[in-house]
């Protein structure tokens, strides 16, 4: 949600300001902008609505060049999509500001800036922190001090980068929730909202902890903490390419991404196990210790990872014999938990710097929890950072808004959990060997399941020009119809809901009629028979049904009935094969309808706002 790109160097830095922008274009965003600092001491600024090609093309026509300099992409918050609040923000012609997440009380500040005169140009939020640090500068602060006097004033979740056109050498950034990382170079530096802004620029990071403050300067980076006091934080080199953030030869980074997730798949399994059993380790040090006591989990997240949590509740309970219950982070932050006596707490991210679900895990270290799990992407995030246990999900980087590759790594690393839980609860070693069997198998079945590609294309002509989609599935398949519902709606606009099938009866079944379609999760499992007479209730209101099955259910193809072939795949994997299928229909029927599948409207990668 929003990016943030700065630099400083000898060289021109706007290439690679914008370089790095539309590399942030997967989080989401309605406008862009960017300032320098010129070779005269004055601040250049170009700013548009729209999309990073439409700055690009502003530049070509108006061109900046500068040594020093911030960019940005707005998601809009305090004001609408126009040019005046899109960032950066200046204050006079002295300070440009950009900013990520939200400043609470900035109206308060913002009244007093009024009175000392200050002119505001914009609705947001973010223009009180140009002004506010002005006015310290203008008392004979420095840029560092002027920022870490204004930031102690504001209240929220925000990053921040600072420039100041009479100090041309340094910019001051600064973190608190919003994630923010630092790119080192060779006589130049560089900060960002996310690595891969700055991949192709460098491949050496260091990751700004909460409330950071760092000034930045072509040689040096100096951080100081919450406290004031310098620190210094480790430089972290990746294995991450900039050509891992390529397109390649998919039209989208979607659809490249779907078609990663065997290896992804693969990778999520490597090193984690060990003569046909999973490795606690793989959790850290303290993974033996605190799984031995588990008696109860909590798990929580949003979105598609809240849906990852809902397998994982069937998974636990009926493998591990564990007690689980699922939250929605949002939903959790704001209402009083009972937490008994050994439970983990369990967080599901995939930036790992999700607002909700992030503050859900510092509510929950002073809850009473015997400790804390976070199962992630990001190995330098805040939540990997903040948990006891860690379990990295190894997708790679995942750019398209609408999860996919990450989601089914969630799921896999889930099952590795389970596995860890069952055996310290008497799991024994054959079907622990069974199942890890099962685990290799996953990565082979989903490659299996792309080559239904070409065949679910043809299908999504039949949900091209419909308005809604109804999703069943029962068990662990109830939140895999719940994920192809909302990879439905967020990426085509076509409205979807998921409902377990056993609840048709108790209202969902009166909007069924010939213009609903109906996609069921059909595996073979000892459901099945209790799936079979749902399907029917759908058939004899004349629903049309689009029945994704394994081949040895015997469900055969009937009016009013389409079957589409699943490979064989075990009952436990199941839920992580048939999620590859809804995500190729979702992305064949959002072509179709001419939507920007890569970032669907209103929405954003990583959400660090509330």
């Amino acid at each position: 949600m929003c990016g943030i790109v700065g630099a400083v160097a000898e060289r021109n830095i706007v290439p690679v300001l914008v370089e790095g922008l539309h590399r942030l274009e997967y989080r989401g965003y309605d406008s862009a902008g960017v300032a320098v600092i010129d070779r005269d001491g004055d601040i250049g600024l170009s700013r548009t609505t729209g999309k990073v090609a439409d700055l690009e093309a502003r530049l070509a026509d108006n061109p900046l060049r500068g040594r020093i300099g911030v960019a940005h992409t707005r998601w809009a918050t305090h004001g609408g999509v126009t040019e005046a609040n899109a960032h950066p923000h200046l204050s006079g012609d002295r300070v440009a500001v950009i900013h990520n997440g939200i400043i609470e009380n900035y109206q308060e500040i913002k009244d007093e800036l009024i009175e000392k005169g200050y002119e505001f140009a914009s609705e947001t939020d973010t223009e009180v922190a140009a002004h506010l640090v002005h006015d310290y500068l203008k008392q004979g602060e420095d840029l560092l001090s002027a920022v870490s006097k204004s930031v102690a004033r504001f209240q929220g979740a925000y990053a921040l980068l600072v420039v100041d056109a009479e100090d041309p050498d340094r910019m001051v950034v600064s973190r608190v929730a919003s994630p923010l990382v630092i790119g080192r170079g060779i006589g130049e530096n560089f900060v960002a909202s996310g690595a891969p802004a700055l991949l192709p620029v460098t491949q050496r990071f260091i990751y700004l902890e909460q409330g950071d403050i760092a000034e930045i300067t072509r040689e040096d980076v100096r951080i100081f903490d919450d406290k004031g006091q310098p620190v210094e934080r480790e430089t972290h080199e990746t294995n991450w390419d900039a050509e891992a953030a390529e397109k390649g030869p998919y039209r989208h980074f979607m659809l490249k991404e779907i078609f990663e997730q065997p290896s992804a798949l693969a990778d999520t399994l490597y090193g984690r196990i060990n003569n046909h059993q999973v490795m606690p380790e793989s959790l850290g040090p303290r993974a033996a210790e605190l799984l031995d006591e588990v008696e109860h989990i909590h798990i929580v997240a949003c979105g598609t990872s809240y849906h990852a949590g809902c397998v994982g509740k069937y998974w636990i309970e009926a493998l591990a014999g564990v007690p689980v219950q699922v939250e929605i982070a949002s939903e959790y932050r704001y209402r009083h938990m009972v937490v008994p006596d050994n439970t983990l707490f369990v967080t599901l991210s995939q930036s790992g710097e999700t607002a909700d679900t992030l503050e859900a895990l510092r509510i929950a270290k002073r809850s009473g929890y015997m400790g804390s799990l976070t199962i992630c992407n990001s190995a330098h995030s805040s939540m990997v950072r903040e948990s006891d246990l860690v379990m990295m999900t190894q997708a790679g980087p995942e750019i398209g808004v609408a999860s996919t590759k990450a989601f089914t790594t969630q799921l896999l690393s889930i099952l590795l959990v389970t596995l860890m839980l069952a055996r310290h609860r008497g799991l024994d070693e054959d079907r622990e060997r069974e199942f890890v069997g099962h685990l290799y198998h996953a990565a082979a079945a989903c490659e299996q399941a792309l080559t239904m590609s070409n065949d679910l294309k043809d299908l999504a002509e039949e949900f091209a020009d419909k308005h809604h989609t109804l999703f069943l599935g029962r068990g662990p398949m109830w939140p895999i119809a719940m994920e192809g519902a909302l990879k439905l709606k967020e990426i085509s606009y076509i409205h979807a809901e998921a409902y377990a099938a056993g609840e048709l009866k108790h209202g969902p079944l009166a909007l069924i009629d010939e213009d609903m379609p109906v996609v069921v999760v059909a595996p073979n499992n000892e459901l099945l028979d209790k799936l079979k007479s749902n399907m029917q209730v759908v058939r004899a209101r004349g629903g049309q049904l689009y029945v994704f099955a394994d081949q040895d259910t015997g469900i055969e193809p009937e009016e009013g009935m389409k079957v589409i072939d699943m490979p064989h795949a075990d009952r436990l994997i199941a839920p992580i094969v048939y999620t590859v299928p809804l995500q190729l229909l979702s992305y064949h029927v959002a072509v179709l309808r001419g939507t920007d599948v890569d970032q669907p409207r209103n929405l954003a990668k990583s959400v660090t706002v509330e």
